[in-house]
């Protein structure tokens, strides 16, 4: 009996081994099953996300953000997918839709410049421009040390019309760079915006030693010069700034105007005939 019994405790031990062998092996297949199965969806988002870039960069843009929803679908928390559907979303002129997207994208990751930067881009195209200042401001907070970042929270301000607020992002902006010319000049048009023609005067002549042509601060001298009734200087300034740029209409309707308030309406007349 005992020797019986002995025999059926070492088959059960057998059977019982190769039971535990099976289940080892079948919980090591589960157990790369579920560590390669993000990557598995990873790769996929990736592809989808890649799909839709070609479908964009062929200007299918409904079809690309048709392969971006499909990354989104496989990987949710895959931001590019995101910011590259909001692009697409813009380009079909979806402001309101390419909002929520970038919106969404920033649930993911709220530092992500490039949803910032999208959504400046969508609220302005909407002439929202005080949600616009408000994502601006949101990205300058994220990144202080980018000049640009201050240069676009002063553009959607200014575009407000929050001049004096405008002149304090561009005034950021200059800290950061004092020959930034884009930012220079944005201060001068909220200068004048203000009143103050003679500053606004100093900062163009200031951004005209940096670069003498530099189309927007001639074009801004010559009006300054205009609004002052010095229609000589306007007149030589609105020359020089089409000589920069001949394709440029601007300065010479400005210079037309001029003309005009000298009483020289035939020289004006065939000025705007050109254009």
């Amino acid at each position: 009996m005992i020797g019986g019994g002995g025999g059926a405790a070492g088959a059960f031990l057998v059977l019982y081994r190769k039971m535990n062998m099976k289940s080892a092996a079948m919980l090591s297949a589960l157990f790369l099953i579920i560590l390669l199965y993000p990557v598995c969806l990873g790769e996929e988002a990736d592809y989808y996300d890649w799909k839709g870039l070609k479908a964009y960069d062929a200007k299918n843009y409904s079809d690309s953000i048709a392969w971006f929803d499909k990354s989104i679908e496989m990987d949710p928390g895959y931001i590019d997918a995101r910011i590259h559907k909001g692009r697409a979303q813009r380009a079909l002129k979806d402001y309101n839709g390419s909002i929520d997207t970038y919106m969404a994208a920033l649930q993911v990751d709220s530092l992500k410049r490039d949803a910032w930067s999208g959504l400046i881009e969508s609220y302005s195209a909407l002439n929202n421009y005080s949600q616009a200042a408000e994502a601006a401001r949101s990205l300058r907070e994220i990144e202080p040390a980018r000049k640009e970042n201050w240069l676009a929270e002063g553009n959607m301000l200014q575009m407000e019309g929050d001049y004096q607020e405008a002149l304090e992002s561009y005034e950021g902006a200059t800290r950061i760079d004092p020959q930034y010319k884009e930012a220079l000049y944005r201060k001068a048009v909220s200068l004048l915006a203000l009143g103050r023609p003679e500053e606004a005067e100093g900062i163009l002549d200031q951004i005209l030693k940096i670069d003498a042509r530099y189309k927007l601060a001639i074009n801004g001298m010559g009006l300054i010069h205009l609004a002052q009734g010095e229609y000589g200087e306007a007149s030589e300034l609105f020359e020089n700034a089409s000589q920069v740029d001949p394709a440029w209409s601007q300065p010479k309707c400005n210079m037309a105007i001029s003309l005009i308030e000298q009483q020289r309406m035939d020289e004006a007349m065939k000025i705007y005939a050109a254009i």
